[in-house]
């Protein structure tokens, strides 16, 4: 009785875990440039000392991060950049280190900050970006960023930095709870010539909101399943005990 408990009791738990996972992933179907996570649930035996496990637990585990391409969607807007295949932008995490985001809804502060649609400060060559007061701004496929002064006629363009693009290899790459993605080791990957960006665009989510809600009742029904089960094994045992009084 007791290892039926316990492997259904592991078995609710796990599910519950899982499904934060998918109704995060719903969540975020709407995000610009968000990337799934993927869930993975296995047996795990428990070993006391030598010989066959005493008992087997339910396990769950987010093994990666789909870092396939989201869906691009044309805004129009100048100041909208999407990563064509391949890529990152590099942005300044909020603990202060360098991640990743393909959130190419960039914003300028009354401060001249370039930051993306969630705050976060965009990068280049030398740090956060900094943008002149300019009566227009473009990005270039490169991420060179060229404006135009205020007051200036069409021919008094100047660059004034580059957005650090990015594109280390997938396996070095982690998604961290901030909802960036990070190197594993820490270190900064140089910058990739051969990025390139779409102006005008922006990534959506690589969510399939059908296959999140889908996965979300599959594992409210086997929730249900463990707890039924956990009811059972408690009926069995108030039927082995009242056995025992009896005889």
């Amino acid at each position: 009785m007791d290892r039926a408990l316990y492997t259904s009791m592991t078995g609710a738990k796990h599910n519950t875990l899982a499904q934060t996972v998918h109704a995060n992933n719903l969540a975020n179907a709407g995000t610009d440039g968000f990337r799934r996570d993927y869930v993975a649930a296995r047996s795990m035996g428990i070993w006391y000392g030598d010989g066959f496990p005493t008992r087997v637990h339910a396990l769950t585990e987010r093994p990666a991060t789909d870092f396939a391409t989201g869906t691009l969607r044309e805004t129009g807007r100048e100041l909208d950049v999407a990563v064509r295949g391949a890529g990152w932008i590099a942005v300044q995490a909020p603990d202060g280190t360098e991640a990743y985001t393909r959130d190419g809804k960039l914003q300028i502060t009354p401060f001249g900050q370039l930051l993306t649609g969630s705050g976060l400060p965009v990068l280049g060559s030398n740090g956060p970006i900094a943008i002149p007061d300019a009566s227009k701004v473009e990005i270039g496929q490169d991420g060179t960023i060229t404006v135009r002064a205020m007051g200036q006629g069409p021919e008094a363009l100047a660059s004034v930095e580059r957005i650090r693009l990015v594109n280390p290899p997938e396996q070095d790459l982690m998604k961290r709870e901030d909802g960036l993605v990070h190197t594993r080791d820490g270190t900064r990957p140089p910058a990739d010539a051969r990025v390139r960006l779409v102006s005008g665009f922006v990534e959506g989510s690589n969510v399939n909101a059908v296959e999140a809600l889908t996965e979300m009742l599959s594992l409210a029904r086997q929730y249900e399943m463990q707890v039924k089960l956990m009811k059972s094994v408690d009926e069995n045992t108030g039927a082995a005990a009242r056995l025992l009084q009896v005889s």
